[in-house]
């Protein structure tokens, strides 16, 4: 099992992408591993562990808190992202899958992000479910889950709203 605390930084303001063409580039923007806007502080943690070479499976946690309504505008952002491009070729001849549903019902708003890769040698599947509460957003996301491998992520992400509501973090 390893243990990290690094994050990409998230897009910004400046090119957010509402006009971007439906690339790999948009990848990290439609599977919520970055968003839109420019967070006043994020924190992240990241979980790691392999059962073996055909067999892993990453968990993380990250807190982006917002001076102003960027939480939001985030969340619309992603929708629209995924709505406008819910299918992405690589230039590896892989596929990219993106879809969102309802969120678990909890904080102010809540999503749950399905991700698929389809390649020759089988279907890789990430999951992120991400609760805006007020200007902050809590994102807990399992990637390279099996198919129902996404059956804890609403616990996990009440768990992570619980926390952020006792301590701040």
């Amino acid at each position: 099992m390893d243990i990290a605390t690094s994050m990409s930084s998230d897009a910004g303001d400046e090119d957010s992408g509402a006009d971007s063409p439906c690339s790999d580039e948009m990848i990290p923007l439609l599977s919520a591993r970055r968003l839109t806007g420019t967070p006043s502080a994020m924190a992240a943690a990241t979980v790691s562990y392999e059962e073996g070479p055909e067999r892993l499976w990453v968990w993380s946690e990250v807190l982006r808190t917002y001076a102003d309504d960027g939480a939001r505008r985030a969340m619309s952002d992603l929708r629209t992202f995924i709505s406008r491009c819910p299918t992405v070729p690589s230039p590896d001849g892989n596929t990219f899958r993106f879809a969102t549903a309802p969120g678990p019902g909890i904080g102010d708003e809540s999503i749950h992000v399905s991700e698929s890769m389809l390649s020759e040698s089988g279907t890789l599947k990430g999951d992120s479910v991400l609760v805006r509460i007020g200007t902050t957003l809590v994102v807990v996301q399992e990637e390279v889950n099996e198919p129902g491998g996404d059956k804890y992520l609403g616990q996990l992400a009440e768990a992570a709203l619980r926390r952020y509501q006792t301590t701040g973090s």
